[in-house]
């Protein structure tokens, strides 16, 4: 089927004047997937009240072109006028594929959208390519999991346009050099609602969580094998600089709390070194840590799963493991 329709827009989200790092990451997935698809430009949508200084930003971050929305009807983050901007600018616009990362916002936002624009939409995805095989340049593989991190199905979208997704932040890399191509910047006006469905009534800034796993450079995590030891491991993360994780068996078994859980269903995180500890490796926790730039693996059992992820495994106790890396770890950085 022929759609009139071109060019991948990249839904910006953007906070206290800075850019989510979930953003950044599918600008840049998305100048890796217009390279198979000839014609193709990356734009990013930009939304808010005197956001135009982050056009440079976008530009930087791999959009040829960035369309800017400026109201005071989206100083801050509503579903009703957000959902009414990215509606209008699709109609006009007519692009082919939207992306936007599985925040908070953006699975609110995009089925709504969705509804609005009579699309499908494949939410929490983990992977998304070209379908090479397809008559249609455009076309999208996205690959998302299901039945609880399980299975994984890939899913097209032949019939209606645009193709749209959420993706899970940190699964993607963001350029590491800015772009240098076309900035083309254009202003769309947009006719909001004359009154609003919600009314802000007060506004209390969250409070920063104590750990952060997705920023997180070491971290290093227990599972089932540690359920009796899971203290080591909170104490050795400490002593040796690294962020604590855990697997869903813990946080189910209420040993460690719902903050620090790796995985499908927790966080999605990419450290430069990610230490697995008594973790079998199912498929639900390594979708959530695969990406990270060396994976270190302890566990007792020969077979485990993590073993076909990691890049140093290391088949003992981790209960025995665990003061022996401490050791060796702060006797390198004593030299």
């Amino acid at each position: 089927m022929a759609f009139d329709t071109k060019d991948i827009f990249v839904f910006i989200q953007h906070r206290q004047g800075q850019i989510a790092e979930g953003s950044l990451q599918l600008l840049g997935k998305s100048r890796e997937l217009v390279a198979a698809i000839p014609g193709f430009s990356v734009v990013g949508v930009l939304l808010g009240q005197e956001a135009e200084p982050l056009a440079q930003a976008v530009f930087d971050g791999g959009a040829d072109k960035v369309i800017l929305v400026d109201s005071p009807r989206l100083s801050r983050y509503s579903t009703q006028h957000y959902t009414t901007a990215l509606t209008e600018i699709i109609k006009t616009h007519k692009p082919d594929t939207v992306l936007m990362a599985a925040t908070v916002i953006g699975r609110d936002l995009a089925p709504r959208v969705a509804a609005r624009v009579n699309t499908g939409l494949t939410a929490d995805a983990t992977q998304i390519e070209v379908d090479t095989a397809s008559p249609d340049a455009g076309m999208l593989l996205v690959t998302r999991p299901a039945f609880g991190g399980n299975l994984f199905g890939t899913i097209v979208c032949p019939k209606t346009r645009p193709q749209m997704s959420t993706i899970r932040p940190h699964v993607f890399d963001a350029l590491k050099t800015p772009y240098t191509g076309k900035r083309e910047l254009v202003r769309q006006e947009v006719a909001f609602e004359a009154g609003d469905q919600v009314r802000l009534v007060r506004h209390l800034p969250k409070k920063e969580k104590a750990v952060d796993l997705s920023k997180a450079h070491v971290i290093l995590s227990g599972g089932r094998g540690m359920k009796d030891a899971y203290d080591l491991v909170l104490k050795t993360a400490q002593e040796i600089g690294a962020t604590p994780g855990a697997s869903r068996a813990l946080v189910d078994a209420g040993i460690a709390p719902k903050t620090l859980q790796v995985g499908q269903t927790g966080t999605t995180v990419k450290p430069r070194v990610y230490i697995a500890v008594g973790i079998s490796g199912a498929v639900q926790h390594t979708a959530g840590m695969d990406k990270s730039d060396l994976i270190i693996a302890v566990n007792s059992d020969p077979q485990a799963a993590i073993f076909q992820v990691a890049h140093v495994g290391l088949v003992a106790e981790g209960q025995k493991v665990l003061p022996l890396l401490k050791e060796e770890l702060l006797k390198a950085a004593a030299k």
